[in-house]
Formats: structure tokens, C-alpha cells, sequence
């Protein structure tokens, strides 16, 4: 059984030309978590990230959202969890998924970075450790490897960006039973959830 989450990271890219856009749902997630928990986030140089503790759920957690680019956001969640004995295991990321349709999010334990820069730069910081938990908030993909860099980093239209919302509050309603060590309620219950048009995802699209 994974050990309980002491911390969870929402990635994204930092800068106000960035906010919103579908690369940076992760950090959503977490911003969103955080004002319903009722916590503030400040910036911290040593993390190099924006920091906060919240009481959600009858669990004490750690936030954090890097203020690194996305491909060295490695960087702030080893700081932090060195810093704090956090094990890996430990460790939920939060992260925008291009192969799950907008409405769309599922929890993973373990696994490869599938592509995703952030989670490419996160394991080898973390000492190859690829057994923490992910939050994979779906994105859809634009049909084509070549679109994609446009496409994470632009904002998403409105119905996208409705369901995108809709998928991060079903995520932050399961995650108590995430917190309390069930990962498979959780993940039935957030898996069970369609937002959007999830019935198809969206293909898996390589160069």
C-alpha cells in the first residue's frame, strides 16, 4: 500500500502570459485546492515555488506549485521534499494530460513520465523514483505531435476550459479517500466521473 500523500504539486509553467493556459492545469488544480481548503500560498526561494499547508480532509498537506519552467520542475519538488524527509511514495503531482479528453481526470500510482516534460525532469530528481501518485487532468490533444507545443501552451476555449474546471472539482471531491489510503475508491469514484465528451479519449498521437 503507497504511504499517505504529504504533499501534492501542481505543475505549470510561471508568468502571467502563461496563466490559464492547458499546460498549466496542474497548478490549477492545486490554486483551487487550496482556496477550498481555505489556505494561502506564498513564495518560498529555498523551494523555489510557491508554498502553503493545508487541513483538508482531516489531513495536514503540503502545497506547492514550482516557479521553474516546466521542464525543471524537478528542481522545487526535490527541495522541498528533501527538505521535509517526504518520501516519493509520498508525493502526489498534479499534471495536464494531452491523451485524456478535457472533463476527464484519473489518478495513477507509478509509472513512466509518458511524455510529460515536467514528470521527465521530476523522476531523476527524485533519485529515478517513479512510484509517487499523479493527478492526470485531461487536455485532449490537438491530432498532431507537431501542434502540441502550441496547444499546451495556449488557453482553451471556453467548453474546454468548463470541463477542464469540471474534472479539478470531481478530483479534489475524491481526493479524501485518496488521503485516507484508499486509492482505489478514489479512483473509481473519480474515474466514474464525465465532465465532458470522455467516452472516447483522445488518441495517443506520436512523432
Amino acid at each position: 500500500m503507497p504511504a499517505t500523500i504529504q504533499l501534492i504539486v501542481g505543475l505549470g509553467n510561471p508568468g502571467s502570459q502563461y496563466e490559464g493556459t492547458r499546460h498549466n492545469a496542474g497548478e490549477d488544480f492545486v490554486r483551487e485546492l487550496a482556496r477550498v481548503a481555505g489556505g494561502t500560498l506564498k513564495t518560498e526561494s529555498k523551494y523555489h515555488g510557491e508554498v502553503g499547508e493545508v487541513f483538508f480532509a482531516g489531513h495536514k498537506i503540503r502545497l506547492l506549485i514550482p516557479n521553474t519552467f516546466m521542464n525543471r520542475s524537478g528542481k522545487a519538488v526535490a527541495a522541498l521534499a528533501n527538505f521535509y524527509k517526504i518520501d516519493p511514495a509520498q508525493i502526489l503531482i498534479a499534471h495536464d494530460e494531452l491523451d485524456i479528453a478535457p472533463g476527464t481526470a484519473r489518478f495513477k500510482f507509478d509509472g513512466g513520465h509518458g511524455g510529460h516534460n515536467g514528470l521527465r525532469d521530476i523522476v531523476p530528481s527524485l533519485g529515478n523514483r517513479k512510484d509517487f501518485h499523479r493527478l492526470r487532468i485531461g487536455i485532449g490533444h490537438p491530432g498532431s505531435a507537431k501542434q502540441v507545443s502550441n496547444y499546451v501552451l495556449s488557453k482553451a476555449n471556453q467548453a474546454d476550459r468548463e470541463a477542464i474546471a469540471a474534472s479539478i472539482d470531481e478530483a479534489i471531491r475524491a481526493l479524501p479517500l485518496l488521503l485516507s489510503g484508499d486509492a482505489g475508491k478514489a479512483m473509481t469514484q473519480l474515474h466514474s466521473f464525465d465532465g465532458g465528451d470522455s467516452s472516447i479519449e483522445s488518441p495517443q498521437i506520436k512523432d
